[in-house]
């Protein structure tokens, strides 16, 4: 059974109590910096909501930390928006492993050319990203339930971007599958860039990355400019195949897991006829 599909059935199920409790200490965000209306222009006032609703209704859900409310602008909300500068004009982008919508939401916002669909397998975290997307009118947003392995064949495009969802070559052998050819995966990794592109190199290679750097945005215009893992496809992204056997066998795992439920609840399984 979907745990989480019941518990939305109950009011304030998405609401971690724990996390109110604590979010009842910090929920103001406080001024945006000037920065902040340099990078969003005439979308400022939508991102100022958004910074808002992280402060609240994501700390409250347990999608942000109580702790990281006074920094939201400069840690989370312009360090993402940032990453607008590397994506060319009319380009589809997947941000896997979304969570509260970093990078997904900022670039969207910036970038009104760009179209957007947020992908997180936790429905509270998705109920949440609706929210905000039906709050703000983000009509270049799509907010999509499920795992990047589960999406493969099913969703294609020419950006995949991640932030602290995973080491770097796990999160190629998610993102990689998902590009057209000639695509790109920019992951946000902040101090480790270098060292976990060191690492990964053979394994990117391995996903038909062609070429990879580590590229600084947002210089002169932050104080800390954000660094990002540029990871570029050829002609044919690789990880498809494996991608597909993971997705093949986490469903064989839940349909088990399922099965066995029955089992549990109602005893032993039926005797076929004949």
């Amino acid at each position: 059974m979907d745990t989480e599909n019941a518990a939305a059935g109950r009011p304030g199920a998405d609401v971690d109590p724990a996390a109110e409790e604590r979010a009842a200490e910090v929920t103001e965000p406080g001024e945006a910096p000037a920065a902040a209306r340099e990078v969003f222009g005439d979308r400022f006032d939508a991102a100022v909501r958004y910074t808002e609703l992280l402060a609240t209704a994501g700390v409250q859900r347990g999608l942000i930390g109580p702790r990281e409310v006074p920094r939201l602008w400069d840690r989370h909300v312009l360090n993402c928006a940032v990453l607008a500068e590397l994506l060319p004009s009319g380009i589809t982008l997947c941000d896997v492993g979304s969570g509260a919508g970093l990078p997904g939401i900022p670039v969207a916002l910036v970038r009104p050319d760009v179209s957007v669909t947020l992908l997180e397998p936790l429905l509270r975290r998705t109920t949440f990203l609706e929210e905000v997307v039906r709050e703000l009118g983000l009509d270049n947003v799509t907010v999509l339930r499920g795992r990047a392995e589960e999406m493969v064949g099913k969703l294609a495009v020419d950006v995949v971007t991640a932030r602290a969802v995973a080491p770097l070559e796990r999160l190629a052998g998610w993102g990689m599958p998902l590009l057209r050819p000639h695509g790109q995966m920019l992951a946000l990794k902040g101090d480790s860039a270098e060292q976990e592109l060191a690492d990964s190199r053979a394994g990117l290679a391995k996903l038909g990355a062609v070429e990879c750097n580590v590229i600084a945005v947002g210089e002169g215009t932050l104080e800390t400019s954000t660094r990002v893992v540029q990871v570029k496809a050829g002609e044919s992204p690789g990880g498809v195949k494996a991608a597909t056997r993971r997705a093949k066998a986490a469903r064989a795992g839940r349909n088990a897991s399922v099965r066995n439920g029955e089992r549990g609840r109602g005893g032993r399984r039926p005797r076929r006829a004949g």
